[in-house]
């Protein structure tokens, strides 16, 4: 087996989980919000869907910043078979 040597002065990079984010990306005829959530960094976020008041009253307890639309990455530029999200899914036949 072999023995990997990792560095010793490795410093994780500081996340601020006050900062929290929330990106709209639909919503439903039902009265529910589909959206992005995120603490600290913006690249890194749930999916989640709540009704609007709940959607309304989370943003207000969770004193969020509104996220840009996402980046379009190509897909060449991601690992294919992980570039995708949950609403995708609905719409979508994967391998």
């Amino acid at each position: 087996m072999t023995e990997t040597n990792y560095p010793t002065d490795i410093t994780p990079a500081p996340l601020d989980t006050n900062r929290r984010y929330v990106r709209v990306t639909g919503e439903r005829s039902d009265g529910f919000v589909e959206f992005d959530f995120a603490l600290g960094e913006p690249e890194l976020f749930v999916e989640m869907i709540l009704s609007r008041p709940s959607f309304e009253e989370f943003c207000t307890v969770n004193n969020v910043q509104p996220m840009g639309p996402p980046e379009n990455v190509a897909p060449e530029d991601r690992m294919a078979d992980f570039a995708w999200n949950l609403r995708d899914a609905t719409r979508k036949r994967f391998k």
